[in-house]
């Protein structure tokens, strides 16, 4: 299967969409950590349906417009991970969750660690909003694209 992927810019920064030409299986802020680096058998094609879809819906989120995506994904990991992922897709827009909460969620309350190395494995991020959940004091944990990015995406959404 043909790797695609799109750079699009955004207001934290050019983000790279990768899709497998069904669903969206990588979504980074382009200036951020563990961003895949593009490879030459990658096919650079804005045209793909899914692409276009996430930077509709990308575009309608940071215009304060979305709330909720749509986009068909296909995240990679493990079965862990992917509950740990379909937690955070379950936290509301402009919510945020602690790591134990989310532990909570998916059944595993002792987890809070695993949750939070599952979080920083998300490589669908904004879409998968990991962005969503803060520590247990409140405060901006690690965020793959930023602390700053995380920030901005929170109060975009009004949760700070």
């Amino acid at each position: 299967m043909t790797t695609y992927y799109v750079l699009h810019a955004s207001p934290v920064g050019e983000l790279l969409l990768v899709c497998n030409g069904a669903a969206i299986t990588a979504l980074h802020i382009a200036a951020g950590k563990y961003v895949p680096v593009i490879q030459p058998d990658w096919a650079c094609d804005g045209r793909q349906a899914v692409l276009r879809q996430a930077r509709r819906e990308l575009d309608g989120y940071f215009a304060g417009k979305l709330r909720r995506f749509t986009v068909a994904l296909a995240p990679r990991g493990t079965d862990f991970q992917k509950r740990a992922w379909t937690a955070l897709s379950g936290i509301p827009y402009g919510e945020t969750r602690t790591y134990r909460q989310q532990a909570h969620a998916i059944g595993r309350p002792t987890a809070v660690r695993a949750v939070g190395g599952a979080n920083a494995r998300n490589r669908i991020g904004i879409i998968v909003p990991c962005h969503r959940v803060i520590g247990a004091d409140g405060s901006l944990t690690g965020y793959a694209g930023g602390l700053c990015h995380k920030a901005f995406l929170l109060q975009l959404e009004g949760a700070l």
